[in-house]
């Protein structure tokens, strides 16, 4: 079994805001390396339960082995999170305590260079977290017009100099298609202005970054999951979401503050006509982010960050 470890971030912190407690019912809709699910477990003993998700088999098969003292107590599922709803309904947790997401990449997954996900490591344009998907971050770099890399540089990537990238991309795969990360990371550094690159993070990181969203629609998987899990909860129940950019947490952030919010009639009514009540209730009104011996112990929790909600009303399904 090829080792998955992952250094869970925030765990604690996690925990603490979904209130696992005995007897509780939970859904981990990113596994990795388990640390969340492990942790649902202890918390929620000797009876309560827990259905993890990922779409990864190297990480389910890592965990079976991890949590085989749990066999009763947990279930385990290769899927999409933006299928949780479904998913969850199937195996009886409609109805649950908590729900929790930690978002982007696991440690494991950058460091194997067969996966494709670091421009670090010499390796295929894979980028697939689900490695049964047909789509692979070369097919994108090879087939995509000029305009769709572009945009996809630009809206995944925020990628000031997506037209000057997307432009060497297209002129290089006329010649032979470009199929490694280290190619591929030299000529973005090709494309951008030298005295851009003097500061900062690597120059492909951006360019990597858009290319996974894009190869595994997480944005679109992540707006479908947070609405099903949402549905899921029961009242009192909540809902933790760790993201680690910017696109990620504006989705969480706009969906919470939507779910919160109350009446929506024009501030010159007198009374309210519209019926409308918050769904949930904020419990992190600004994001939690790792403490300084989180970030001394581990550098790539720099820029997660925690929201959480509790559901109001009773649950849609």
């Amino acid at each position: 079994m090829q080792e998955f470890a992952h250094e869970t971030v925030l765990f604690t912190e996690t925990l603490m805001m979904l209130q696992a407690r005995p007897g509780g019912r939970y859904v981990d809709c990113t596994l990795g390396g388990g640390g969340h699910t492990a942790g649902l477990l202890h918390k929620s003993g000797p009876d309560g339960t827990v259905l993890a998700i990922d779409q990864d088999p190297m990480a389910l098969a890592f965990v079976r082995e991890q949590l085989v003292e749990f066999p009763e107590r947990l279930v385990l599922v290769q899927g999409n999170f933006r299928n949780v709803r479904e998913i969850a309904q199937a195996h009886g947790f409609a109805g649950v305590d908590g729900v929790v997401f930690d978002l982007g990449v696991s440690s494991p997954q950058f460091d194997l260079a067969q996966r494709g996900f670091s421009y670090r490591l010499a390796g295929p344009l894979d980028m697939r977290m689900d490695p049964q998907q047909s789509l692979t971050a070369a097919d994108l770099i090879n087939t995509a017009t000029e305009q769709e890399l572009i945009r996809i540089f630009f809206e995944y990537g925020e990628e000031r100099f997506a037209r000057a990238i997307a432009r060497v991309i297209v002129r290089t795969r006329t010649v032979h298609p470009i199929q490694g990360t280290v190619e591929l990371a030299d000529l973005v550094k090709s494309a951008i202005p030298a005295a851009a690159r003097r500061s900062g993070p690597h120059p492909a990181r951006r360019i990597f970054q858009a290319l996974r969203i894009a190869v595994n629609d997480e944005l679109g998987s992540l707006k479908a999951g947070l609405a099903g899990a949402f549905e899921l909860l029961r009242p009192g129940g909540r809902l933790a979401v760790i993201s680690f950019q910017s696109l990620e947490d504006r989705i969480v952030k706009q969906a919470m503050a939507q779910w919160a919010r109350g009446c929506v009639c024009p501030p010159e009514f007198p009374i309210c006509v519209c019926g409308k009540k918050p769904l949930g209730v904020g419990v992190t009104h600004r994001p939690v982010q790792p403490s300084s011996v989180e970030l001394e112990h581990n550098s790539r929790s720099r820029s997660a960050k925690l929201r959480v909600i509790e559901r109001l009303e009773e649950s849609l399904v």
